[in-house]
């Protein structure tokens, strides 16, 4: 995912100056897609020249003008397109994005995506815990590297049933509010 999508999202929910969208980064998108001000600058820079946003200057009292982006018709055709485009190298950081994003495009082509990287994780946590039941029978007697690999494969383990956890917590909200309306 590039940050321009992430910044799509951010202005779709609330347009904003360059300033603003960076203080709401580090607030609630920032807490899992970090990006420094300059590179927010940077890439709403790239983003007017590439039309998917529009910048209005507002003139203000005592202080420079303020340039305020709005997302575009191009932006949210954009928006639309890498929320409905599967990526199964897709990480934590881009499918809550395209959580955080879904009701600006495609929902259920989002929460398709989400299913996806769902049954890859519980995939992984099936072979995880056979390679413990095998390789690991007597957790309690392990020591040295032995012990360390274990602990390597708890780490994933536990990685593996928290994403799955997050992602059934999701997705049954998400059918949840389909039920609903």
């Amino acid at each position: 995912m590039a940050l321009e999508h992430a910044i799509l999202v951010s202005l779709s929910e609330r347009s904003g100056s360059g300033y603003e969208l960076a203080r709401r980064f580090e607030k609630s998108i920032g807490l899992f897609w970090s990006a420094t001000h300059q590179q927010i600058y940077r890439v709403l820079k790239r983003m007017a020249d590439a039309g998917w946003v529009a910048v209005e200057t507002v003139t203000q009292d005592g202080r420079p003008d303020k340039k305020v982006h709005t997302v575009s018709e191009n932006g949210r055709a954009e928006l639309r397109r890498w929320l409905a485009e599967p990526n199964a190298a897709a990480g934590p950081q881009e499918l809550a994005v395209k959580l955080r994003g879904a009701s600006f495009g495609n929902e259920h082509a989002v929460a398709e995506e989400l299913r996806r990287h769902r049954a890859a994780h519980a995939e992984r946590l099936d072979a995880y815990r056979q390679i413990e039941k095998r390789d690991f029978p007597a957790p309690a007697e392990l020591h040295g590297r032995a012990l360390h690999q274990y602990l390597v494969l708890r780490g994933g383990i536990r990685a593996e049933e928290g994403q799955v956890e997050w992602f059934d917590e999701v997705l049954t909200a998400l059918q949840d509010e389909k039920d609903a309306r």
